[in-house]
């Protein structure tokens, strides 16, 4: 007798190919970072520095969890990137916060949902913070903080 998966499913075999990977397919599996954001990647990383803390560069992707499957993650990574699972972006710093780059690390799995989104660093009314634009999301819940795919 054949097992199969939650809710009647096939499970999937090592080296299938995901229905969201064949959505990737032909897509750039990349991000955009605006100039705004950039430039506020590059006060925090300062900060940072200034406590006596450093990172290989500003970790983003997602995990499963809040209202609607997944969350964004935005984290400094303490340690190099791994090319066999992570991307690596480099943005060029503005020029009146002086030379050098900036780097965004993202896994392989969430550059899958990720790819075609724009990072931007936003101010207003409410507040001011980072948002993602991604055109791969389906669906968010109410408060913003999880999205569907």
């Amino acid at each position: 007798m054949d097992q199969v998966g939650i809710h009647g499913a096939e499970p999937q075999k090592r080296g299938e190919v995901t229905e969201q990977e064949q959505k990737a397919a032909g897509k750039k599996l990349t991000i955009e970072v605006t100039s705004a954001a950039v430039a506020q990647i590059c006060k925090l990383d300062s900060k940072r520095r200034a406590d006596g803390k450093s990172a290989e560069g500003l970790r983003i992707g997602l995990r499963g969890g809040g209202c609607d499957g997944f969350s964004y993650v935005f984290e400094w990574a303490d340690k190099p990137a791994d090319p066999k699972r992570d991307h690596v972006l480099e943005f060029e710093k503005p020029v009146e916060l002086g030379a050098g780059k900036v780097r965004v690390i993202v896994d392989r799995k969430s550059m899958l949902y990720l790819a075609g989104t724009t990072l931007n660093f936003v101010t207003g009314l409410m507040g001011h913070g980072f948002k993602f634009e991604n055109p791969n999301v389906k669906g968010s819940c109410g408060c913003g903080e999880s999205v569907q795919f």
